[in-house]
């Protein structure tokens, strides 16, 4: 008696449990569906920046509300905007160009995403236009339309062919900086640094030197020499310097050492100057300096001032 009492209690702990479920389940939220296409296809999908593959693409389950639908291709300028999803199927279609800025507008039952062009600028400017090797070199620019800007240099040894450096991004304001810190490795010389934007439509460049790691030399013409004589001396320049500079010194009012230049270095790395000595020049013996700009290498010579005939 006791069995078959607990046996019916059972049963109707179970339909009590399953009519309150029933009660306590509301109707299933209704979701949509978003059918994605785009121009060019194969575009990256993103939902409130979750990947939803390649155009042509279906989205489902996607509840309804406000979303933002993004479009990235390579090549072709971002573009998102936010979408109002309601219930049923709906069709999203882009038209992607290079550098544009999102316009959305509705045609029926489908929203349609325009592109608009815009054209990208960017400038660039070196810290320095003349740079010793170890030193760093800060390159500053602006750029629009682009959220980064692609830097690639130019010069000697391993950037014969260009080397591209680094993507950098484009601040709110719309500038970037990159610090070019290359070590001791480089090599003197010309070099250019380009500046593209993202998709590279559009440059802009910068040229400085390199200098270091050369020698700079120098002679005389003679050894010795009589006042009003002329002069010449003559080197070469390897540190890839464009100037050269000299200094003399010796008697009287040469004692603190004169400057003389800069003289030009030749494309064949080599330089000369001549020299007229002056009739008040004391007798004695000279010393002949020459430095490179800015002085990464010297050289030096001596010669004699004797009585004029």
């Amino acid at each position: 008696m006791t069995g078959r009492a607990s046996w019916k209690t059972g049963i109707i702990i179970v339909v009590v449990f399953v009519f309150l479920s029933g009660c306590v389940s509301g109707p299933d939220v209704q979701k949509n569906s978003l059918i994605v296409t785009s121009s060019p296809s194969g575009s990256e999908v993103y939902l409130d920046n979750q990947y939803q593959g390649t155009t042509p693409v279906t989205i489902p389950d996607v509840t309804p509300g406000t979303h933002t639908l993004e479009y990235r291709h390579a090549g072709y300028k971002s573009g998102s905007s936010a979408i109002t999803v309601t219930a049923g199927s709906s069709n999203y279609y882009a038209a992607l160009t290079p550098l544009a800025v999102v316009q959305q507008q509705s045609t029926g039952t489908t929203q349609v995403i325009t592109i608009a062009p815009t054209a990208a600028a960017v400038s660039i400017q070196a810290g320095k236009r003349t740079m010793v090797i170890g030193d760093s070199n800060v390159f500053t620019g602006s750029a629009t339309g682009t959220s980064s800007v692609l830097l690639t240099l130019y010069g000697p040894g391993i950037y014969a062919d260009g080397k591209s450096l680094v993507s950098q991004n484009v601040d709110g304001l719309g500038s970037w900086s990159y610090t070019w810190n290359p070590g001791s490795s480089v090599r003197a010389g010309s070099y250019t640094m380009i500046v593209t934007d993202s998709w590279k439509t559009t440059e802009a460049r910068t040229e400085f030197t390199v200098i270091g790691g050369g020698l700079v030399s120098i002679s005389p013409s003679s050894y010795s020499v009589g006042k009003g004589d002329v002069i010449t001396f003559s080197g070469q320049c390897t540190s890839g310097a464009q100037n050269v500079v000299l200094v003399l010194s010796g008697p009287g009012q040469f004692a603190s050492g004169s400057e003389l230049g800069p003289i030009s270095v030749t494309a064949e790395k080599t330089w000369s100057f001549k020299y007229t000595l002056d009739n008040t020049m004391p007798t004695g013996v000279y010393t002949m300096y020459v430095y490179d700009v800015p002085k990464t290498a010297s050289g030096s010579t001596q010669f004699t001032v004797g009585y004029s005939s």
